[in-house]
């Protein structure tokens, strides 16, 4: 590569090896401000000197600093991403979707988490808000009023949870109780559990008004225990109540919750699925390495995160174009946890 003007080269080096913008318009022969232009806006001037810019920066091996940026813009260039519990498999997915839209716009993303509690939950966005541009809530637990409050103060997105007039990434949740219910109700089971997620939950109450209606559709039985930890641990501490309900089959409010209960049954001797069929949501990474592999209803975890964040970036844009409002598809997996229902019960 060929040397740096000695003049500029021992500049730099006095300031510790960081070039400034400065330094990269003195090397391109273009001024400050239209540095900061091709860097910040790209398309804005010719392709000729941005592609001159670009190679400046390049040979010093520039690292644009985004916050720098927001000082004069009121912009970070970052977008946070608040989740229940990053922990939780299903975080897995957001984040990737969520990531990859918004590298693919020059964002950075923050991650957060609320422990599933709402309290933690509104402190996290304390500290988020004034140095993010825009915020995702995934799965979040705050209350409506709340989250319209904060909605009016940043560009905000929800997944899994419909609030007023936010903007909101929602899962076909009818489709994949009704494919689940009928799929329980091919095999005979006649009396179902569903292991309600936390109180807070908007989409644990979504399902549970979903499996009502399907229940009466299909003239079968339905009984909601909870509100329950939607953990693993959460899973093997509701065994006891499942058994006193008499029922042959379960739907746990995700995937963690019904291995949690697969693993007491097992503990406990009791067959999976020949006494007792069990079946999840979210189709999680793990979710068909257990004994036997879970029946699960498979959302669009990736695509939820993806979609999200590119609202987020529509809002902060006034950007025209459509961005898609349609429900997420969710499908049923059909694994070995489920079966036909046990004689006699």
């Amino acid at each position: 590569m060929e040397e740096l003007p000695p003049e500029l080269a021992a500049r730099i080096k006095r300031r510790g090896g960081a070039a400034t913008i400065y330094d990269i318009a003195e090397l391109a022969g273009v001024n400050p401000s239209t540095v900061s232009r091709a860097l910040s806006k790209p398309g804005r001037i010719s392709e000729k000197t941005e592609a001159k810019i670009r190679a400046a920066a390049e040979r010093l091996d520039f690292q644009f600093n985004p916050m720098a940026r927001a000082l004069p813009t009121g912009r970070s260039q970052t977008i946070g991403l608040l989740v229940a519990d990053i922990t939780n498999p299903v975080v897995f997915g957001i984040v990737r979707g969520a990531e990859h839209a918004a590298a693919k716009a020059g964002y950075t993303l923050v991650i957060a988490e609320s422990q599933e509690s709402g309290e933690a939950e509104a402190q996290a966005i304390s500290r988020l808000l004034p140095s993010v541009d825009g915020l995702v809530l995934a799965t979040t637990r705050l209350a409506d009023e709340k989250i319209s409050a904060l909605a009016e103060r940043k560009p905000m997105v929800l997944i899994n949870r419909q609030v007023g007039d936010v903007a909101g990434v929602l899962p076909d949740v009818e489709s994949g109780v009704n494919a689940m219910m009928d799929h329980l109700a091919e095999l005979g089971h006649t009396s179902i559990v569903y292991l309600a997620g936390p109180e807070t939950s908007w989409i644990s109450r979504r399902r549970w008004e979903s499996l009502l209606d399907a229940a009466e559709r299909l003239d079968v039985g339905v009984v909601e225990i909870g509100p329950n930890s939607p953990t693993i641990e959460g899973g093997r501490e509701v065994l006891r109540r499942v058994l006193a309900a008499r029922a042959t089959a379960v739907i746990a409010f995700n995937d963690l919750m019904a291995i949690g209960l697969m693993q007491a049954a097992a503990t406990a001797g009791i067959d999976v699925p020949g006494v007792l069929s069990v079946a999840g949501f979210d189709d999680i990474f793990g979710s068909e390495l257990i004994v036997p592999p879970l029946t699960t209803v498979q959302a669009q975890l990736e695509l939820a995160g993806e979609r999200a964040v590119e609202k987020v970036l529509a809002r902060l844009e006034e950007s025209r174009d459509a961005i898609d409002d349609g429900l997420l598809a969710t499908t049923l997996v059909v694994r070995g946890s489920t079966g036909p229902r046990a004689s006699g019960r």
